[in-house]
């Protein structure tokens, strides 16, 4: 079972810029908890995520010679990955890769097209560079903008990636409409076909749905949980003001009801969650 903690992901729609000493002491503190892999920034245009625009410092003051857990960055085009390349310290780099055309343009200002084009660009520099490529496959469960979506598109998606020697993709709940039912369905279907895939689940959640999606991915095979402390964050186009990011502590609470061994630092756990109220406050 692997859980990647997306502070990222949390702050990067927060207006109010977070003091770069503040993101560095928090991440440092889940740094300490056993997370396989911290979402920790992003290399990406400082205009497009002003929130994100001190990963680099943040990055030179993480402690993580201590941990076992690996750092993750995201990047939305070829210069953004060859800047994360060059840090050693970086094992990920993550790629947004949309199934709805519309939420390309406005995330990455490219089509899917040029997307896949980018993408296959940044596998190269991940493999030149020994990190390896998280596509994140958003909108995976639907858009809210009539953009065509079914299981068989997802499929075509994957089968690409594939071919491109992709090794992890996740699939993405953008706006927290996915049902138990097509996550079952999907992973399902995508773990036995491509079994060279580490498949993901990157679920946003209202409070009331969050376990049945995460019942329906564990039972259909997936063993990659992104999550964030508390749920915060989660995308501006949800239609629902409660849509956000899958809460870690529910993960957590789940799996060890199940009987799994998370291996986790409690103490730790506990001293980020409380840490957390102070960052997104």
């Amino acid at each position: 079972m692997k859980i990647i903690e997306c502070p990222r992901d949390a702050m990067q729609g927060i207006k109010a810029f977070i003091p770069t000493e503040q993101k560095i002491a928090y991440i440092n503190e889940l740094l300490k908890v056993g997370f396989d892999t911290i979402d920790f920034g992003s290399f990406v245009s400082p205009k497009a995520v002003p929130q994100m625009s001190d990963t680099v410092e943040v990055l030179a003051n993480l402690d993580i010679g201590n941990s076992t857990s690996k750092l993750l960055a995201i990047v939305a085009n070829v210069r953004g990955a060859e800047d994360a390349a060059q840090h050693e310290q970086i094992r990920y780099l993550g790629f947004p890769l949309s199934l709805s055309e519309t939420f390309q343009q406005r995330n990455t200002n490219k089509s899917i097209a040029e997307a896949m084009q980018q993408l296959a660009h940044i596998q190269d520099i991940c493999h030149q560079h020994g990190k390896t490529l998280v596509t994140y496959l958003s909108m995976g469960f639907g858009n809210p903008y009539n953009d065509p979506w079914d299981a068989a598109t997802v499929l075509r998606f994957v089968a690409e990636l594939h071919q491109l020697q992709v090794e992890i993709i996740s699939l993405s709940d953008t706006v927290g409409i996915s049902s138990p039912e097509d996550i079952s369905y999907l992973f399902t279907h995508l773990i036995p076909a491509f079994g060279s895939i580490e498949f993901g689940a990157h679920l946003h959640t209202t409070p009331a749905a969050w376990e049945e999606k995460v019942a329906a991915a564990y039972e259909a095979g997936c063993r990659r949980f992104d999550g964030a402390l508390r749920g915060y964050g989660g995308c501006p186009m949800a239609t629902d003001e409660l849509t956000g990011n899958m809460p870690t502590e529910n993960l957590i609470a789940y799996f060890e009801n199940i009987g799994l061994n998370l291996n986790l630092n409690k103490a730790a756990f506990a001293a980020a969650m409380a840490q957390s109220s102070a960052v997104f406050s």
